[in-house]
């Protein structure tokens, strides 16, 4: 089912997942908000919202936790398990063997693969998740603005859709108040899809088969070792390091996004905003904050339950802005910097970040930055 982006996908199975009281939906702390957002639509029916915690600072999860939850399927219900097969905080590629483990238990799986398949092979006949999202510009980078949910036939027979719209249905009516929803795949696909770009998915996808996605995948890995060796070996010369990284620190079942905050000579981190600002200045692309991933920011940065209740209670009445949230804790960073490779990334992209990165050894510019960091 083609949809606008990889969040519509996920919102698909959200609202149309038959969550019921006694009902779980399972998912590690991870997730990006697009995952995290199902949770309204299972509590709003009377299902449990369970997380599972991933340990800073590899940012995994517990494979006895793992299998201790999925021990808790209810018989005769609608349990949903979600987690990233790539993490797109830390990087870390969850095991895809957790969706047998999990279906043998009987759960349904939805496997968000949007940060995982433009770098990785993902065989769904060896693999079989209910659901698969994904983004086809986190793939190949245009078009923008398609995306696509898979998802296995019996598993989306089980679906109810809380509404219908143009193109969902065979027929309905405004006098007998009745419509009859369209058969497979063509019920979720809403309105008009953006038709005109679609040819461009055909030829990304070709792009990304003469190229050889497998040979993508070992640059990526090779261009995310070396950099991560390199980060790590950087040292103030108070023997504090330059740079802490937020998951593994090899390539063993990682990805090529890199999470890392900088460091000072006296430890205290540098503000990740301005650490944006800097590399802007040098024509580097960073992104920085929590990435849309809370979960996996908060235990990466250490942000206590109670801190962060502290700054929701603080903003009751109003909407809480960011700027807010980085103003309320104290003492501790509120995001982090983040590198990712993919198919257009070369050696020289990772040689200008780590250039950029040795900037910050005993220099003035980190003193400064340090100072320009906003109260808290």
């Amino acid at each position: 089912m083609f949809t606008g982006n990889a969040t519509q996908a996920l919102k698909l199975v959200g609202e149309s997942y038959p969550f019921a009281t006694g009902d779980r939906f399972l998912l590690t702390f991870d997730n990006h908000n697009s995952v995290n957002g199902i949770r309204e639509f299972d509590r709003a029916r009377g299902a449990d919202t369970i997380y599972l915690p991933v340990r800073p600072p590899e940012m995994r999860a517990d494979e006895g936790v793992v299998r201790a939850q999925l021990e808790r399927a209810r018989s005769g219900g609608h349990d949903l398990f979600a987690f990233p097969a790539q993490s797109n905080f830390s990087g870390v590629q969850h095991p895809l063997a957790w969706i047998e483990l999990a279906q043998e238990r009987g759960w349904d799986v939805l496997l968000d693969a949007a940060a995982f398949v433009p770098t990785n092979r993902l065989d769904l006949s060896r693999h079989r998740p209910e659901f698969v999202a994904l983004s086809f510009y986190k793939m190949f980078g245009y078009p923008t603005g398609v995306g696509a949910l898979i998802a296995r036939r019996d598993a989306l027979a089980r679906l109810h859709r809380p509404w219908f719209a143009g193109g969902t249905i065979t027929v309905a009516s405004v006098q007998a108040d009745s419509y009859a929803l369209a058969d497979g795949e063509a019920a979720f696909e809403d309105g008009t899809l953006n038709y005109a770009v679609l040819p461009a998915v055909t030829h990304g996808l070709e792009l990304l088969a003469e190229v050889g996605l497998d040979l993508v995948h070992e640059r990526v890995r090779c261009l995310t070792g070396w950099l991560i060796g390199e980060l790590l070996a950087l040292r103030h010369t108070s023997g504090e390091p330059v740079v802490r990284i937020y998951g593994p620190a090899t390539t063993e079942r990682r990805g090529g996004t890199v999470t890392i905050n900088f460091y000072d000579p006296r430890g205290q981190f540098l503000d990740h905003a301005l650490i944006e600002a800097e590399a802007n200045r040098r024509r580097i692309s960073l992104r920085t904050g929590c990435f849309c991933n809370p979960g996996a920011g908060e235990l990466a940065l250490g942000l206590s339950k109670g801190e962060i209740d502290t700054c929701f209670r603080r903003s009751a009445g109003h909407a809480m802005t960011y700027e807010e949230f980085r103003r309320c804790i104290d003492g501790k960073s509120t995001g982090a910097v983040r590198v990712s490779f993919g198919l257009a990334s070369n050696f020289a992209d990772a040689a200008a970040f780590l250039d950029f990165a040795r900037g910050f050894c005993d220099c003035p510019e980190a003193a400064r930055l340090a100072a320009a960091a906003p109260a808290a």
